[in-house]
């Protein structure tokens, strides 16, 4: 196969590996989350979704909703970390006219307009812990005041918090309250890293492929085999959403062919390099004796092997792939010949 495209994400989509709209993954982790989302999306059930940033945290959130009894009344995310301190409330619960300089008329809050559906709380664990209060007053009793209001507003909600941070251990630091912990964790998601789910790379290339060629209206076939394995090596910390736009930026520039090495960014290829160094030896021109070249790239995997595991035999055969009795074997055999040569130029 000399590269990785169309028909691919097409023989994927039939396979079943797109479960959830825009949600690529057939990996072992992916397929947990999947299996997870399937039994609880009907629930009713709070539910926290965690995961690196770039993971597909909000993604797999509306799909909880989608598959729920809830799909056709609507689904408000809100992001906590990105409202002014001074209209957080006003956001969640809304505000009645004159509540504030500002205020000229009534404005429902989000939790409002999300009645009968579900609301989605983006990093949660930003939110300061006086609103944490509030928001825990609306999960246990299904009310509120809009800010300067004195009625009670009525709601059915569901709630599904998504974060990049451990909330458990924010709990154990004082910076978030553990009843609202208890309270919204019913059933915890977790997301796995890109780093994490390497073997789902050549799938979401092909997805975000197929999608930016039709969006941008330009025909790229693919990716070559090391260009592939470039991307399968990265460390991917920006996870999915980084690949999504390297992939973006791909189909604007390179517009039609097939992607190779040359096509990806520089620290993408240096991270291949400083994995697998290449190794070049230059032949003399009088010749090399083989067995002597090999047999001396050998005794120097050997010797790094024990110096990475300091001295630590089991461990070093592990990275050499050879079983333990072999390592000591070819520890004795390189050791007598240089003894020997010693012995010799005494």
């Amino acid at each position: 196969m000399d590269s990785f495209g169309e028909t691919e994400h097409e023989n994927a989509c039939q396979d079943g590996i797109t479960r959830f709209p825009g949600i690529v993954g057939q990996s072992d982790a992916m397929r947990r989350a999947f299996d997870l989302v399937e039994k609880v999306a009907d629930s009713d059930s709070n539910i926290v979704v965690t995961g690196e940033t770039g993971t597909g945290k909000g993604l797999l959130a509306r799909a909880i909703h989608q598959y729920s009894h809830r799909c056709d009344k609507p689904f408000v995310q809100i992001n906590c970390s990105a409202i002014p301190e001074n209209l957080v409330e006003s956001e969640f619960f809304g505000h009645v006219r004159g509540a504030f300089t500002g205020a000229t008329t009534a404005k429902p809050g989000r939790f409002e307009i999300a009645d009968g559906g579900t609301i989605c709380l983006d990093e949660i664990g930003d939110m300061n812990l006086d609103l944490q209060v509030k928001i825990l007053r609306v999960l246990e009793e299904r009310e509120f005041e809009p800010v300067g209001g004195i009625k009670t507003v009525q709601i059915d909600v569901r709630v599904v918090a998504v974060t990049q941070h451990d909330l458990e251990k924010a709990v154990e630091l004082g910076r978030f309250r553990e009843d609202l912990f208890f309270r919204l964790c019913v059933i915890p998601i977790i997301l796995p890293a890109l780093r994490d789910r390497r073997s789902d790379i050549p799938l979401l290339v092909s997805h975000f492929l197929q999608h930016f060629n039709a969006a941008k209206k330009k025909c790229l076939e693919g990716f070559s085999e090391e260009a592939l394995s470039i991307l399968y090596h990265y460390p991917w910390p920006g996870n999915v959403r980084e690949l999504k736009n390297l992939v973006e930026r791909l189909v604007v520039l390179k517009r039609e062919g097939v992607i190779t090495a040359r096509d990806l960014p520089e620290k993408m290829r240096d991270t291949m390099e400083c994995r697998f160094p290449s190794r070049k030896p230059e032949l003399p021109a009088d010749g090399i004796c083989l067995n002597s070249a090999l047999s001396e790239f050998e005794r120097t995997l050997i010797y790094q092997s024990l110096e990475k595991t300091n001295g630590v035999k089991k461990k070093a055969a592990e990275l050499l792939n050879i079983k333990r009795t072999t390592l000591v074997e070819k520890i004795k055999r390189y050791h007598s010949e240089t003894s020997t040569l010693e012995e010799s130029a005494g």
